[in-house]
């Protein structure tokens, strides 16, 4: 059986038996612990050196906690016991894990079945605690698939991110939004399936546009057999399966008959399929018959920085490959480091039942077990040593290599950029994290606030975030207000963007002080730029005033006259405006800043707006579903009828009876 043991300044508690499926919600139960009444906690060393007496001599998990209950480092161990002794000494401990050590406050534990659950657990608490000492893997998004549904008489072929749905056939995973798109339009010319939803299908009295540039065989409206589309699907998932050639051969056969017999129409048609299926083959990049179903794992690390390349094979074919750089390697060597990112890579993944890597993996045995249990069949890891699979080890190597190059240019680039930021507008030291705002809205409707962060390494694209602006209220109803606002109503005029420039920041920065008021994470800016001129800095300032805030950096950058680019005004509290030399680097620098927060806030009104569009006054009815919305729309004719109806005549719309009807008359007048 599993436990967990909480240990904090010399005390014991026991807590509720967890695993490593089960510890996420155990996690959120305990309760942090103080220290005894009158007796200073102890340190690092010090307590690690108290708690061994009481671990068990079995597998398990730790977590280093500093005072805060922040998670300095998660750790496995094959027996707590023998493992934990080693951070008491401190002599033969880096630098590194002697700071860390000095840090710890708190230590919790969890026992486990074997040292293979142990390896699982500690992937999966690294991925969520990020702890500062741990190698971590920084870009976990999931992957795109292509699927085949069979729910439906016709099935549908589609693509998909996220987690798995029963009835469907999966293949992938693809690199990237742009790899598995392309290769679906090119399946479709080979394989003409409904790519459709059932809303849309199950209405259609004509083919579609897919239909007219062949890219679906229009099963809505009969222009293909039930078992002709069978036999598509069956195609479609052999394809996928890598049996290409057997494919091509009966297409050949297939056009070679029709032409035999004079059916030139026919014998396009299988012309134009294989034409389609080389073309998807040709779009994949290298294919290979050196492995079947396989990733490829190649690390290159170098000046305390490493890039992992990951290649997926499936079928033999080349479906993309992705590129990541885990944090916190620089005294780690390789084989830690490809372990740590496989253990984590893998954590929510699907290994292939081959993964060839380019070093030695430290325990490599465990591992492979792990992934096992992970994917519920066998999991091979290998280095190929010579042959094919080493070439295809060596090609992931070389594209390793490269972008870390690249990163490591860009990076040296953009600290330079920063440098030279800090001296146009009068900074001590380059700022290590930049927080650019913006707002969007039309006329006050579907306001949001938005931010982006920039650093030496560029864009922090996970940092982004945007806030909902609960509209402001109009002139006439500030005027009419006899009294004062309740603080949850906003207090401003609708598309007052100084207003709303202040509610944002104090949302911001109201938050950062509430969660780390000694500004001890990375999450506080070194500079806030925002877009506009002196009023948009004057309503900035007084946000961060009122907050206590008064040692941020604030850089207002406002359009030039006619809104030309280069000639952009800069404001600062305390100097003139100012312009940057139209060839300055900075400016271009400032430039991409700003347009990258233009673009991600429009881009995410835009997405608000289209949301409020589709959205019926019906839906804020409640105990008004699909069918009930679809039967008033239908008697009625719009939202606006439902709402203009009498209590009668809602009453007499099929599938509304008299409670329902009350309901929605209620709903309209009410709120009127």
């Amino acid at each position: 059986m599993n436990g967990r043991l909480r240990l904090a300044n010399n005390r014991v508690m026991d807590t509720p038996t967890a695993s490593p499926a089960g510890a996420g919600a155990a996690e959120e139960t305990a309760a942090p612990l103080a220290a005894p009444s009158g007796i200073a906690p102890l340190k690092g060393a010090e307590l690690i050196r108290s708690l061994v007496p009481r671990l068990p001599n079995a597998p398990g998990v730790y977590r280093m906690q500093d005072e805060r209950g922040e998670v300095l480092y998660v750790g496995k161990a094959k027996s707590l016991k023998r493992r934990v002794p080693a951070y008491t000494k401190i002599g033969v401990l880096s630098a590194r894990l002697q700071r860390m050590v000095a840090l710890t406050r708190s230590m919790e534990f969890v026992t486990t079945a074997s040292e293979v659950e142990a390896l699982l657990l500690e992937a999966n608490l690294i991925k969520r605690y990020r702890p500062t000492f741990n190698i971590v893997l920084r870009d976990d998004k999931s992957f795109p698939y292509i699927y085949l549904r069979y729910d439906h008489e016709w099935p549908m072929i589609g693509r998909q991110r996220g987690a798995k749905r029963a009835g469907r056939d999966y293949f992938g995973p693809f690199a990237s939004s742009g790899a598995v798109n392309e290769t679906l339009n090119a399946l479709l010319r080979a394989f003409p399936l409904r790519s459709c939803p059932d809303s849309i299908f199950n209405v259609r009295s004509r083919p579609c546009l897919q239909y007219q540039i062949k890219r679906c065989s229009a099963p809505c409206v009969g222009r293909i057999d039930k078992e002709s589309y069978a036999g598509l699907v069956v195609e479609v998932k052999e394809f996928l399966n890598g049996h290409t050639k057997d494919i091509q051969a009966r297409l050949q056969e297939g056009m070679t008959a029709a032409a035999e017999r004079m059916d030139y129409e026919a014998a396009a048609v299988y012309r134009d399929r294989l034409k389609a299926i080389a073309h998807v083959s040709s779009r994949q990049g290298i294919n290979t018959d050196a492995v079947d179903d396989a990733d490829i794992v190649a690390m290159h690390a170098e000046h305390g920085q490493a890039c992992v390349q990951v290649f997926f094979y499936r079928g033999g074919r080349n479906y993309g490959n992705r590129a990541y750089y885990p944090g916190h390697t620089r005294d780690s060597t390789d084989a830690e480091v490809l372990a740590a990112f496989m253990a984590q890579f893998y954590s929510d993944r699907q290994p292939a039942r081959l993964v060839l890597v380019s070093h030695d993996v430290a325990e490599q045995e465990l591992l492979a077990e792990a992934l096992a249990i992970r994917a519920g069949r066998k999991v091979e890891i290998a280095q190929p040593r010579r042959g094919d699979k080493r070439q295809l080890v060596e090609d992931a190597l070389k594209n390793a290599r490269e972008a870390l190059a690249r990163r490591m240019a860009d990076t040296s680039a953009q600290e330079g950029l920063l440098e030279a930021l800090a001296e146009r507008i009068g900074l001590e030291a380059a700022p290590q994290r930049v927080e650019v705002y913006d707002n969007s809205h039309i006329q006050g409707t579907n306001a949001i606030g938005a931010f982006i962060v920039a650093g030496p390494e560029g864009f922090d694209r996970k940092s982004y975030r945007t806030f909902n602006i609960k509209g402001g209220l109009s002139s006439e109803a500030l005027a009419e207000a006899s009294e004062p606002l309740p603080a949850s109503l906003p207090t401003f005029r609708a598309g007052d963007d100084f207003a709303m420039m202040r509610e944002v920041l104090r949302r911001r920065f109201g938050r950062l002080i509430k969660e780390d008021p000694d500004r001890e994470r990375a999450g506080w800016p070194d500079l806030v730029i925002i877009d506009g001129g002196a009023g948009q800095l004057g309503a900035a300032h007084e946000a961060l005033d009122e907050l206590g805030v008064r040692d941020v950096a604030i850089l207002g950058v406002a359009k030039g006259p006619d809104r030309n680019a280069g000639r952009e005004r800069f404001f600062m509290r305390g100097r003139e405006a100012f312009s940057l030399d139209p060839r300055d680097p900075v400016l271009y620098f400032l430039q991409r800043l700003r347009d990258e927060a233009h673009r991600f806030a429009i881009t995410t009104h835009r997405g608000r707006r289209a949301k409020a569009i589709g959205r019926s006054e019906l839906d804020a009815v409640p105990g008004i579903g699909a069918k009930r919305k679809k039967a008033l729309l239908q008697h009625f004719g719009s939202a606006r009828g439902v709402s203009q109806a009498g209590l009668r005549d809602l009453e007499q719309v099929p599938g509304i009876d008299k409670a329902v009807a009350r309901q929605v008359y209620d709903h309209f007048h009410d709120s009127r």
